[in-house]
């Protein structure tokens, strides 16, 4: 039977972290003497309120299984997104209910997806809370909770595993709580670390704090028209290297902080990621050179900083990559599906899942030429559990279906079909720009309401690794045995 009394209760600390992050952009208002921090004051202080009524009294029975950790994120993010939309249709900076949800989905989701043509109109607390948006989302908003709170004891590894990205999730030390911690304190301190050398790099206070939160979060919701165009190239040059390295697995980063430096440098995730990061901006740098596109050097700053933000999902820009020749969008097109590290603030696939996937491929082909063989997967040197390779399979035949529906949805617009292919590549992937109508230079205003729905389940599902959304329309989630 379904423990729906700890579902409501963390569902309470929420919306009551919410109302604390709400005061964040009221606090700016204040210091701009903005009108819209008041949608921001009052919907804290309603969150509040909420909250602390419905947390007040915590249930007797804290365990929880697989169904209700995946019922509980699922509904997380939708609850922490309607209310996180409120804000922008009160101050009627966007007065849309669909389009601020919409807005506020991308965000947390760390998508960067936008349907705004003018972002720079927005208030300071607005841009704030966008960027913030995706600070919030990029950790998780739960795995936050799980640092600060032991909700269900060691059953807080099904929160975890529903709402971090990558095929696996397991504990760095022995408790989950301080697993979840220290995976809060390297963010934290890698924003801070990134913050400061912003403003170093001489860019302004409020531009370097919102960058710097949507930077962590590979979100990519910019504060300018042009994204990051209009910075300096050495601003560009230190995004390019953080967004990078927030796409590696903080596995990597807990191994070089015990100093297990072996463990840390036979992660093959982490070498392949960084493979392809250096093979796609060389290959695309190359590519423009040939076809005249200004000089190696200045393409290959170009190619770093929009692969880097392609692969991690970030989804800033320094140019228009739309105008590129079309092997260079090809490139940027296959790293959209490939993504970042598991166990990381990026989306897309995974690195990992794509290791597993090769080395299936590997094993059976060994296998069709010596049948009787017997080849163990391996990753790291260790042994990958079975449970582990079907789960990858799994995902990958549901993210192919939802993919396909996604698409034949969304071209009831009648939009062209890379407009279409690469909208929903964008947001499934959690990504924000893609080709043509949806480029750099576009955004997703121009599609209908239901479509722009499906585009929101997208980035919801594939911030969530599909199925914690999937059981939600699962008729067995909700019966009571």
């Amino acid at each position: 039977m379904m423990n729906r009394s700890i579902i409501t209760y963390i569902l309470g600390w929420v919306i009551r972290l919410e109302g604390f992050f709400m005061l964040l952009p009221a606090l700016v208002a204040l210091c701009y003497q903005e009108k819209a921090g008041w949608s921001y004051l009052l919907c804290s202080i309603i969150c509040l309120i909420l909250g602390w009524i419905v947390v007040r009294k915590k249930p007797a029975n804290t365990i929880f299984y697989a169904r209700e950790g995946f019922v509980t994120v699922a509904l997380s993010w939708i609850i922490l997104s309607i209310i996180g939309a409120l804000p922008l249709v009160i101050s009627q900076e966007i007065p849309s209910m669909t389009d601020a949800l919409f807005e506020i989905i991308s965000g947390f989701t760390t998508t960067g997806a936008s349907i705004l043509a003018d972002v720079e109109s927005l208030s300071h607390c607005n841009l704030l809370w966008r960027a913030f948006s995706h600070w919030i989302g990029g950790m998780g908003v739960l795995v936050f909770i799980l640092a600060v709170l032991p909700l269900a004891g060691g059953q807080s590894m099904y929160i975890m595993k529903a709402e971090s990205p990558g095929p696996s999730v397991g504990k760095l030390v022995p408790k989950l709580q301080k697993t979840a911690f220290f995976l809060y304190a390297v963010y934290f301190a890698m924003t801070l670390l990134l913050f400061i050398i912003l403003i170093i790099a001489r860019m302004p206070v409020f531009d370097a704090l919102c960058t710097a939160f949507a930077t962590a979060g590979t979100g990519g919701f910019g504060i300018k028209a042009d994204s990051i165009a209009s910075y300096s190239p050495m601003i560009q040059g230190i995004i390019t290297l953080f967004m990078f390295l927030f796409g590696v697995n903080f596995n990597f980063y807990f191994f070089l902080f015990v100093r297990q430096l072996k463990d840390a440098f036979k992660m093959e995730e982490v070498r392949w990621y960084f493979i392809l990061f250096a093979s796609s901006a060389l290959f695309i740098a190359l590519n423009l050179t040939l076809t005249g596109n200004n000089h190696f050097i200045y393409n290959l700053h170009h190619a770093a900083f929009q692969v880097s933000t392609i692969m991690t999902t970030t989804g800033f820009a320094t140019v228009d990559f739309n105008l590129w020749p079309s092997f260079s969008k090809g490139i940027l097109v296959l790293l959209m599906f490939v993504g970042a590290c598991a166990g990381s603030t990026g989306g897309g696939i995974k690195v990992s899942r794509f290791l597993i996937y090769f080395k299936a491929a590997k094993k059976e082909l060994a296998h069709l030429i010596h049948p009787r063989s017997i080849k163990i997967l391996r990753l790291d040197e260790k042994a990958i559990p079975h449970e582990v390779v079907r789960s990858a399979n799994i995902f990958l035949v549901t993210y192919l279906a939802i993919f396909a529906g996604s698409i034949l949805l969304i071209s009831l617009d009648n939009f062209d079909l890379v407009t279409t292919f690469t909208a929903v590549a964008a947001t499934l992937n959690n990504i924000g720009p893609g080709l043509e109508l949806v480029g750099p230079a576009g955004n997703f205003a121009m599609f209908s309401t239901f479509s722009k729905y499906v585009l929101m389940f997208d980035m919801l599902a594939g911030r969530l690794e599909i199925f914690p959304m999937l059981l939600l329309f699962s008729p067995a989630t909700w019966r009571k045995h």
